[in-house]
């Protein structure tokens, strides 16, 4: 009898000796910098959660704020490894420049993931240009890449405003001779029908941006100032001829009076006022992200149309086949303070399949985002009185951080067309057919960072300075040469050189 219950009375007990000796949880630091108006909120999102709990560990989030992050950045990277975190999130974070300028302090990664990272591998395999922008100009991989999920292929698309076209009898314009045409019945004609024929604004934006050339072939949806070619080659944008010519069709707009005579004068703010005026619609045609964001009260006017054809009769449109803006590299990197990196990059890994990535990038499911039974996946309603992009940025890493949705994950989610970035999503219908391939992102040397920074200086500020004039003015064929020529005693071929070695390297690490 003695026996059972010393048996029994070790049977009660063993939960609690278990407990006792259970493993602790493994805790490592992660540094991330989020815009002023957020907090913390996203760390409670439930895969965050689920994951700290199936991996038995608990993740040190140190949050700090855009307002600060200027001033704080300098001070812990001069500090080094004493104060430095175990991993840093985030491409707002550290910069690829922060980190080779830096390198000291960063851990090279591929063999880690090779051996702790089966879902990244094999989303290199999938993607090879994944794994090119993680390459550094050293060959060593310092940070890792995320591509996010459902985003769309065309950049800023062509938008017109269908009422007035039909207020003057107007067809959609599919050539730049059919455009030209309709912006100047916009200015002589009453379109918007108010009985007043001079309020109207045939074409607004900020500045005179790439989009507005696309008919001419000006397709550099990332501001890298280089066109790839269809034989694969890369030229300087703007020396071309493409660049040349689009800027004599633009000014041939001004003296028409259909160009917004405050184009490179007026902020957002001053051209929002303007599509958005109270009293009318006033902006004929314009390229924009998604219409909703700047016509507004007038947005059901609008309609994206096809790219306009230029002089050799093809459509162009600036974009991204692989999802724009999706493929980010600097996503998280482990520091040299860091005693277990192999445990952060198994827990990085986890960010790598579709169903992780929806929800770090809109939010939970069962909370953000549904899994349906036929295998789809949907976003829910936010709450009343808060707006979609909001929710998502409360409740999830949103673009920041690891994650990979690949091409064929993006066709299970469904997206709400008519707001939001289900409408962006919606708008590739007529315009992501005609995107090609495009100058990309890239990495470069610290010297090669600090060599840019001067050459770009005065090389961008002539380019932006002489197009503002070209377009109002006019003069392109006569200054021409003398341009190229500046553009050269610069240091343009300098630069071209820093480029091209830069993308050669981005080709070879997708082999």
């Amino acid at each position: 009898m003695k026996k059972l219950l010393s048996l029994l009375l070790i049977v009660c007990l063993l939960p609690v000796f278990s407990a006792s000796f259970a493993e602790e949880p493994k805790t490592f630091s992660v540094l991330t910098m989020r815009w002023s108006d957020m907090g913390d909120s996203f760390v409670s999102n439930p895969f965050l959660v689920q994951l700290e709990e199936e991996m038995n560990i608990k993740v040190d989030w140190q949050i700090v704020s855009s307002n600060d992050w200027g001033d704080q950045k300098p001070i812990l990277l001069a500090g080094g490894e004493s104060v430095l975190p175990d991993a840093v999130l985030g491409f707002q974070t550290f910069s690829e420049a922060d980190i080779i300028n830096n390198v000291e302090y960063f851990l090279p990664l591929e063999d880690l993931i090779e051996e702790n990272m089966p879902n990244l591998v094999a989303a290199f395999e999938e993607m090879p240009a994944l794994k090119a922008i993680s390459t550094s100009a050293d060959g060593h991989i310092y940070s890792l890449p995320s591509r996010m999920p459902k985003r769309p292929v065309a950049c800023n698309v062509p938008v017109i405003n269908m009422k007035w076209l039909e207020n003057l009898n107007l067809a959609v314009p599919t050539t730049i001779e059919e455009l030209e045409a309709v912006l100047v019945a916009f200015k002589e004609q009453d379109a918007n029908g108010n009985g007043d024929p001079n309020d109207e604004i045939p074409f607004t934006g900020i500045g005179l941006g790439m989009d507005f050339l696309t008919p001419f072939g000006m397709t550099d949806v990332y501001g890298q100032r280089y066109l790839v070619e269809e034989d694969g080659t890369v030229k300087y944008a703007y020396t071309s001829d493409e660049y040349k010519e689009g800027l004599k069709w633009a000014h041939k707009l001004y003296k028409l009076g259909v160009i917004d005579n405050e184009l490179f004068t007026q902020d957002q703010v001053i051209r929002d006022a303007k599509c958005d005026d109270p009293e009318v619609s006033r902006v004929g045609f314009a390229y924009a992200w998604s219409y909703d964001a700047i016509f507004r009260r007038w947005m059901n006017e609008y309609a994206v149309i096809e790219p306009i054809a230029g002089p050799d009769g093809v459509r162009y449109q600036q974009g991204d086949k692989n999802g724009l803006y999706s493929i980010k590299s600097n996503q998280l990197s482990i520091t040299t303070a860091c005693e277990d990196p192999a445990l952060v990059l198994q827990w990085a890994d986890k960010f790598y399949t579709g169903e992780a990535s929806i929800q770090n990038f809109w939010g939970g499911l069962g909370e953000v985002t549904s899994a349906n039974p036929d295998g789809t996946y949907t976003l829910n309603n936010p709450p009343e009185g808060i707006s979609a992009d909001s929710w998502y940025w409360d409740r999830s890493l949103r673009d920041f951080g690891p994650k990979y949705s690949s091409l064929a994950f993006d066709e299970k989610i469904i997206l709400d067309p008519t707001q939001g970035d289900g409408l962006k999503v919606a708008m590739d219908e007529n315009t992501a057919q005609y995107v090609g391939e495009c100058f990309p992102e890239l990495k470069y040397t610290a010297d090669e960072y600090n060599e840019l920074s001067f050459l770009q200086a005065d090389i961008d500020t002539f380019v932006d300075t002489t197009r503002a004039r070209w377009v109002t003015e006019g003069g392109i064929d006569e200054e021409w040469d003398d341009y190229v020529s500046t553009l050269y005693a610069m240091g343009l071929e300098d630069m071209n050189n820093i480029y091209f070695g830069a993308y050669a390297r981005y080709l070879e690490a997708q082999k």
